[in-house]
């Protein structure tokens, strides 16, 4: 008779493969499911009775931004605490390495803007024990976290070490630039960078309000850069575009994935202001796809979701001048401040000085806005919008909202489903080449909290809506991205894989509203999210989380590369 570290006895599994589920038993050794059988009699030195409770690999979550938080902190938090056991950091070209020490307010501020991570958290957090990409990588391999983490080599910070201010003002690349760079990338790879990330997006724009380095970078660029990546190593090309030429925007994903084994991949919404995009992007891909070229949509299983509020690090008033002479009020102070009719008048009156992009988009669209509700709801209805709430009370909208936010002593929050607020997030989503991501945890802290977009698969498109079968969405979260990235050795149970695993209650899974918590550096703010349901998450064997708790486990590693099948 064996003894095991750990065995999970009577749940439902779903292997991850899409098939059907299987009454069985689930034995783990040394971070590896060593066994799966009807009937496991052996013993161990715990043993989870999941009776009546799905058992899931753990989930695969491949567009994160926790490139600053993995440096500082243990937990992955909000991804760990919601099933998340593995994790791939640095898209959208934006990341911490390569830094010269003279340019790491550049890499804080284009951080701040893009990501939305307050300066100050990063200034006190990072500890800037790098300056090329392997010895970032280094720096994550050295820490233990709950969860592993993977890295893409980002464009931002690959521009600015190679040229300086000429790529902080958008300069062209010279052919001796991009030669530079391309060595810079390949050692990037040999290390263990999982593939090279850009933006192109005018959303993305760093603190001081200019858009990134990369922003607009030649598409020869961007094409040499791609010629970098290594099949062999499982590279992927991963970019965020505004699409304003979208052929040529995606020749760039062709060309890199038109070396053997290298991927394309790129975040896929549906955008009001272009309502045929997303349709003919799944063209370009299933062409792409019937060419032999590997690319795949991200796509997120609801509307990006902006919250906004005195509690949050934006609203609509926040950036006009006459609450910014009360922002540094303490808490009660400054809300019976803002009760005051002459200020409250004189704030209404007042336009935002240098707001943030989502605030410049959309400070005055009331009919995008939603009195957040307890539990929220991620596809509201329009006639619940801020301007008709106003309508119904006969206020103007923006002295409805002003209102509102002060209410619940000045905790009230508005959610703003601003992109992929649409009827087609079940059919992109379900596409067979596109992936469920754009959770974005670790960014945006003070206004978007989207990392529970996988739980969201369940409880809405699977129990709720019934669009989805349970077994294909548990392949969506966990093998699907797995293999994306070529981490062949998770996102499945099956002998011989990594011990990721769910125990979920899945009648009982629900997704709690966003709380906001003051555990970053140096006192920061940022939202968090939990979920009942969620029993146990073991990673590698180890339980991290019971009922919604930290176990204090820290299983977690670095991943570097590609990951074989051990089995083959």
């Amino acid at each position: 008779m064996d003894n095991f570290d750990l065995i999970i006895k009577n749940g439902e599994v779903f292997d991850g493969t899409g098939a059907a589920s299987k009454k069985v038993d689930i034995a783990v050794k040394d971070g590896v499911i060593a066994k799966i059988s009807e009937t496991i009699l052996d013993s161990a030195d715990k043993t989870i009775d999941a009776s009546g409770k799905l058992v899931t690999p753990g989930f695969v979550d491949v567009h994160t931004h926790y490139d600053g938080q993995a440096t500082w902190d243990d937990h992955l938090n909000p991804s760990s605490n919601l099933g998340t056991t593995t994790v791939v950091a640095g898209n959208c070209g934006v990341g911490f390495a390569p830094c010269k020490p003279e340019d790491h307010e550049i890499l804080i501020e284009l951080m701040e803007g893009v990501e939305e991570i307050p300066g100050s958290v990063m200034n006190e957090g990072l500890a800037w024990n790098w300056e090329t990409f392997p010895e970032f990588l280094d720096a994550l391999e050295e820490r233990a976290r709950d969860i592993d983490i993977a890295a893409l080599f980002p464009h931002g910070p690959l521009r600015v070490y190679v040229m300086g201010d000429r790529a902080v003002n958008r300069e062209a690349a010279t052919e001796e630039d991009i030669a530079k760079m391309k060595v810079l990338i390949k050692e990037g790879i040999e290390a263990g960078a999982m593939g090279f990330s850009t933006s192109r997006t005018l959303v993305h724009r760093s603190s001081s309000g200019e858009f990134v380095p990369t922003y607009k970078a030649a598409t020869n660029e961007l094409k040499e850069l791609g010629s970098s990546l290594s099949g062999e190593k499982g590279s992927v090309f991963q970019m965020i575009s505004d699409w304003e030429d979208a052929d040529d925007e995606f020749s760039i994903l062709r060309a890199a994935a038109n070396s053997p084994g290298v991927k394309g991949t790129f975040t896929l919404l549906d955008l009001a202001p272009t309502p045929n995009l997303w349709r003919e992007q799944l063209d370009r891909i299933e062409k792409a796809q019937s060419e032999g070229l590997d690319i795949r949509g991200q796509v997120i299983s609801r509307p990006v979701g902006i919250l906004m509020g005195h509690p949050a690090s934006m609203h609509t008033f926040y950036a006009r001048p006459t609450y910014k002479s009360l922002s540094d009020l303490p808490w009660d102070e400054r809300i019976e401040k803002l009760r005051d009719p002459a200020i409250k008048a004189r704030i209404l009156e007042e336009k935002s000085e240098s707001p943030h992009v989502f605030v410049e988009i959309f400070e005055e669209r009331f009919k995008n806005m939603y009195p957040m509700e307890d539990p929220i709801e991620y596809l509201p209805e329009r006639e619940n919008s801020v301007t008709s709430c106003a309508q119904r009370d006969g206020k103007d909208p923006d002295e409805w909202l002003y209102d509102y936010l002060l209410g619940n002593n000045g905790n009230n929050l508005i959610y703003i489903p601003a992109a992929n607020f649409s009827k087609n997030i079940e059919e992109m989503l379900t596409h067979p080449h596109t992936v469920s991501a754009l959770g974005d945890g670790g960014a945006h802290v003070g206004s978007i909290c989207d990392t529970s977009a996988n739980i969201y698969v369940l409880t809405k498109w699977v129990k709720d809506q019934k669009k989805i079968e349970l077994s294909e969405a548990i392949k969506m979260l966990t093998r699907q991205p797995a293999e994306l990235y070529s981490l062949f050795d998770r996102g499945l149970i099956e002998e011989g894989l990594k011990a990721d695993i769910n125990v979920i209650d899945f009648e009982g899974l629900k997704l709690k509203t966003p709380h906001i918590v003051d555990d970053l550096p140096a006192g920061g703010r940022r939202f968090l999210q939990d979920a009942e349901g969620i029993e146990c998450t073991i990673k590698a064997g180890q339980v991290i989380y019971e009922n919604g708790r930290s176990t204090g486990a820290l299983p977690g590693k670095l991943l570097r590369g590609i990951q074989a099948d051990p089995r083959t």
